[in-house]
């Protein structure tokens, strides 16, 4: 999945204006008939619900709308240059950055430091102007007058903006899943939606983002598994870098917590704690607000999990705590997602 990526845009040059005299049998002094140049092509993003991603994009970096023509003879305009439509997926955001902007580090800091951001592509169909076409110049026609009846000059056409542009796709969801790798974030995901994100009992089995979608009553809820979050990600460890920005475009967060066992087989609270403490971290670090988002504590793998474990849990972490991965409890998750988010919405 690729969500970030740098191209260079510029719309076309508008065509120059043209010098010309008409020249007829029985008129040799007939005037100046040069016509304009015809105006450049502009370039727009557009909002293409067909794309998921910015992979289409990855083989070009230049992408330059036609340039319009010159003026002709007897007044003639030139013909305009075509416009350049690029297709983003929903939710891409566009920036205009310097020559020399690397996709390295923490890219939505640096974005935020040095970068100007032109527009958002939100919703389906939407379309931005991003480069502006050069105008066509004036034929010498068109500068005639009562002192000057045979200029010989004509304007040429300016040029179209031509810009470095950054285009970060942040995808769009209700409630983001977040914790340490193979705290069971892509089988809550399954459970709770028709998502099929791939699960295995090794860290980093998900290095992309996976959305879904479950529906209750008339609500319907977008959910999206962070992946790649561990202590230092903030820093660009692990995959940190790569998704953490797209906990900016949830509501709500539900942080999935494993259980710890000891060599002796007892539950590590501590360790546990620790974890959940590790990701928050990250999250503040990150900036954005991240760790101010409200969050609904999650304990996965309840099987592991005996009766006074399940005690001992509740009692040193939260009152906004469910336990997953039991039919009962699950039903009573997704009642607290639900009124979690029309608490928001209010």
């Amino acid at each position: 999945m690729l969500d970030i990526i740098k191209i260079r845009v510029r719309a076309g040059k508008g065509g120059d204006g043209r010098v010309s005299f008409l020249h007829q049998k029985y008129r040799p002094k007939g005037g100046p008939d040069g016509g304009d140049g015809g105006d450049g092509g502009n370039i727009y993003l557009q909002a293409d619900d067909n794309y998921s991603d910015l992979s289409h994009l990855s083989q070009k970096y230049f992408y330059h709308a036609e340039d319009g023509k010159s003026g002709g003879k007897n007044k003639k305009s030139g013909r305009a240059g075509q416009d350049l439509v690029i297709l983003v997926p929903p939710g891409t955001h566009i920036w205009q950055v310097p020559a020399d902007f690397q996709l390295k580090g923490n890219i939505s800091q640096k974005l935020k430091q040095e970068a100007k951001l032109i527009s958002r592509v939100e919703a389906k169909d939407t379309k931005i102007l991003i480069a502006q076409a050069g105008q066509g110049g004036k034929g010498n026609w068109r500068f005639r007058s009562a002192t000057n009846q045979a200029p010989d000059f004509a304007e040429p056409g300016s040029v179209g903006q031509d810009k470095i542009l950054i285009l970060e796709l942040k995808l769009l969801a209700d409630v983001g899943l977040i914790g340490l790798p193979n705290a069971g974030k892509s089988s809550l995901l399954a459970k709770l939606t028709q998502a099929k994100p791939k699960v295995a009992s090794y860290p980093f089995t998900t290095i992309q983002p996976h959305l879904g979608i479950f529906k209750i009553s008339q609500l319907s809820v977008v959910l999206i598994d962070i992946p790649g979050l561990i202590a230092g990600a903030s820093q660009g460890k692990g995959l940190g870098y790569q998704f953490l920005r797209h906990i900016q475009r949830t509501r709500l967060l539900i942080h999935l917590i494993e259980p710890v066992f000891g060599t002796d087989k007892k539950l590590n609270l501590d360790q546990m704690k620790r974890n959940y403490q590790a990701i928050r971290q990250e999250l503040k670090e990150y900036g954005f607000g991240l760790e101010k988002k409200p969050e609904i504590i999650v304990i996965s793998k309840a099987d592991l999990l005996s009766e006074k474990d399940k005690r001992e849990i509740r009692k040193r972490f939260s009152s906004n705590l469910i336990s997953i991965f039991e039919p009962e409890l699950l039903s009573a998750l997704v009642q607290k997602v639900i009124t979690k988010l029309k608490n928001l919405s209010k």
